[in-house]
């Protein structure tokens, strides 16, 4: 027979989130605007940078060269095209100098040089028919945009017998945030409605699909308006935005669809709105507090990160995360106590049914109970086997090389993009390779030359330009063997710091910033995974009560990010599929994707994880019955999961469809990785392990458990189990004979529907 549960009595929470429905409502639809107003015009004050340590010797040497020797970091680069003349052409010349003075004369410009003016080779290209104008905008990030998009429209174009394009980190940058900003809007076309008709699909109510989305949208504007307020203290990323659409949809709904679906079972199972929501908010919500709280903490581990492109993400993640948390257990259960029975509302799966009746309530999961059934009677067989999948599925990330981000993020027919294509292609030396070598101090011109002579014997030197002398300080510029960021520049950067000098030395350049930034990391990736898993391990026992249930969920969640991890090493390094995908490969991956890619993944995992793994143990605590458990939590979550991730996927897909490299990467990656974790982890891999450590899986030792039973949160929650009582010593509970997840008659009893 069918159990059904008396009717709980209200929790203070439950009191609070449903004492007044229609004003808890009311208000935050007008925080909502409010919102909207606040966080209006956010991308325009965002940043495009910020991939470097700030507190780095490469970032203290070009902001000083910036500073003493603006010539030496020119931002602005305008190739001018003669077409078939030379550009040495006297109406080509005179035309080039008319636009360099024009240049030097604008406000926020300095350190305007020309190949006219300085007849430097590496100004020339190979062919003779382009030249370059550089110069240096003074400023940070906004006042430099500022200046370009005064400047830029009356430089390009066709000048009398020149065309000019407008290029430099400027425009890159300023062209990147052009284009996240026109593809997230076109990404938030894609994700909404297709995001709509998959919770009809999931749901069949239009009433219940509703609400997730809902939640979503007020979770994303949310954010927004705190990335905006974030703008007036600190730096934040473009980038971001990209995250806030992501996750605010895409946990968002994986909350709603939690307490909706669970709040549609009590109501089947004949429970009034009230008592189903106090049931619902006991169970689903504390499963939602938990999965918001871990995703919280892996976010929040890029904040040790000096970087504030990474820091960015944790600001957009961690306020998304709780408002939609928050949403979700405030907002939702006033919406649902308003409509009541009127969830189910508005069924469109009957226009497809053609008269078949609708599966009962019991029969909703028997796929995934047969799934979990067989996939602990073969054990061994799945763990192994989708355990050496995602093995060889990131084997290509062996082979990881990192690099710095530049213009080819940007579509190939960008028009900074193409400025920096020529340069690489079509001008002498190593355009964008160079070092430069600050140095500060008083010294004799025999100290300079004797150091410059000293550094041009170093192995990897192919050249050595200077000194440029500006008072106590001068600069040396180095060309290195080799390609810009290879192991031969970087190596090259290590020698130039460890050169004697008789005055302080300080190297910067895309290499020195590549070595800075891999340093930045590498420093501090420890105490990140640390923060992760430790905090990760605390919460999932006192989610469990078992010390092995949150190795098993930390073990398992890393193995399930291999394939997305050796996927962005054989696609975006390697460059398979960059043609259909649409976009350039430059052989490396930015140091900081990685970092970001984990932080993120790894969260939404233990967000599919904790969702599993609370309707395990709420079975456990009732039954005492292990197998059943296991096999009754893949029952009851196993297609709810698989909808979530595919929802995400679809999220994550849209976002990919970004014209820049690195968000492309970031969409498509986590796409993957959450559809892997779903499909193959929690379908097949958890179920397997679960059975391999049996009984085991709930073990703590008895200081542990007196810690859990004072301190631990779990579904059961009010209501004492009815099984065998306390997870961490109902080790006298029924046994599964069958051995394939299904109850002997001894431990029969049926799932509360």
């Amino acid at each position: 027979m069918t159990e059904v549960n008396s009717p709980p009595s209200l929790g203070g929470w439950t009191r609070f989130v449903t004492a007044r429905p229609r004003l808890s409502l009311l208000v935050a639809l007008v925080l909502t605007a409010l919102a909207v107003v606040a966080g209006s015009g956010v991308a325009d004050r965002l940043g495009s940078g910020g991939w470097e340590d700030p507190t780095a010797q490469s970032t203290y040497a070009t902001k000083a060269l910036e500073r003493e020797f603006p010539a030496s970091q020119p931002n602005l680069l305008l190739l001018v095209d003669s077409g078939s003349a030379s550009v040495d052409d006297p109406a080509v010349t005179a035309e080039a100098a008319r636009l360099t003075a024009r240049l030097t004369g604008e406000r926020g410009v300095t350190g305007v040089g020309s190949y006219w003016g300085t007849k430097s080779p590496s100004l020339r290209a190979k062919d003779g028919h382009e030249a370059l104008i550089a110069a240096h905008l003074t400023g940070d990030e906004k006042t430099t945009t500022d200046t370009l998009d005064r400047i830029a429209p009356a430089l390009r174009g066709t000048h009398g017998p020149v065309k000019v394009e407008v290029g430099g980190i400027v425009a890159v940058r300023h062209e990147m945030q052009t284009t996240i900003k026109e593809d997230l809007a076109r990404a938030e076309m894609i994700a909404l409605p297709v995001t709509l008709l998959l919770l009809v699909m999931v749901f069949g109510s239009a009433i219940a699909a509703l609400l997730p989305l809902g939640i979503g949208i007020v979770a994303i504007l949310g954010t927004n308006a705190v990335l905006r307020g974030l703008t007036e203290f600190t730096d934040v990323s473009v980038f971001a935005l990209n995250l806030t659409t992501a996750l605010g949809l895409g946990l968002a709904i994986d909350y709603a669809l939690f307490i909706v679906r669970r709040f549609r079972e009590e109501l089947s199972t004949g429970a009034e709105p009230l008592p189903a929501i106090a049931t619902t908010l006991r169970t689903a919500g504390r499963t939602v507090l938990f999965s918001a709280l871990t995703v919280a903490v892996s976010l929040a581990a890029m904040l040790v990160f000096p970087m504030y492109f990474l820091r960015s993400f944790a600001y957009a993640g961690i306020a998304v995360v709780l408002l939609a948390a928050a949403a979700a257990l405030i907002l939702l259960p006033a919406a649902l106590l308003l409509l009541g029975h009127r969830v189910n509302s508005l069924d469109l799966r009957r226009l497809f049914r053609r008269g078949r009746p609708a599966k009962a309530s019991g029969e909703e999961g028997t796929a995934w109970a047969r799934t979990a059934g067989l996939v602990m009677r073969r054990a061994p067989f799945f763990a192994l086997a989708t355990t050496a999948v995602l093995v060889v599925l990131g084997l290509p990330f062996l082979g990881v090389k990192f690099g710095t981000a530049d213009d080819r993020q940007l579509p190939s027919g960008a028009e900074s993009h193409v400025v920096q294509q020529h340069i690489r292609d079509g001008f002498p030396g190593n355009p964008g390779g160079t070092l430069e070598v600050l140095a500060e101090g008083r010294a004799t011109p025999a100290q300079y030359t004797a150091y410059k002579t000293r550094i041009a014997q170093l192995p990897e030197v192919v050249r050595v330009d200077g000194p440029v002398v500006q008072g106590d300080s001068a600069y040396f510029t180095v060309l290195p063997k080799g390609e810009a960021v290879d192991t031969t520049a970087q190596r090259l950067v290590g020698a130039l710091r460890a050169t004697d000098a008789p005055f302080t030395t300080e190297v910067t350049g895309t290499a020195a910033v590549l070595v800075d930034s891999k340093h930045a990391i590498a420093s501090r990736l420890p105490w990140a995974a640390g923060l992760i898993a430790v905090v990760t391990l605390l919460l999932v026992f006192l989610l469990t009560g078992s010390v092995v249930i949150p190795l098993q969920a930390v073990l398992l969640n890393a193995l399930s990010l291999t394939a997305m991890f050796g996927a962005v090493v054989w696609v975006f390094q390697d460059g398979h599929l960059s043609g259909l995908l649409g976009f350039t490969s430059t052989g490396s991956i930015e140091t900081t994707l990685p970092v970001l890619m984990f932080c993120v993944a790894f969260g939404l995992s233990m967000d599919y994880g904790v969702f599993l793994l609370s309707r395990i143990k709420e079975e456990y605590d009732r039954t005492g019955d292990h197998n059943e458990a296991v096999r009754h939590g893949l029952q009851r979550t196993g297609g709810l999961i698989t909808a979530a991730a595919v929802i995400l996927a679809v999220v994550m897909v849209a976002i990919g469809t970004s014209r820049v490299t690195n968000t492309k990467m970031l969409g498509l990656g986590i796409a993957l990785a959450v559809l892997m974790d779903a499909m193959i982890v929690r379908s097949l891999l958890v179920p397997a392990v679960m059975k391999l450590t049996g009984r085991a899986t709930w073990w703590a030792p008895g200081w542990l458990r007196k810690v859990h039973d004072r301190f631990g949160l779990s579904e059961g929650g009010e209501n004492p189990p009815r099984g065998a009582g306390n997870c961490a010593t109902s080790h006298n509970a029924p046994a599964d004979e069958n051995g394939d997840g299904s109850l002997n008659e001894s431990g029969g009893v049926r799932a509360i529907r």
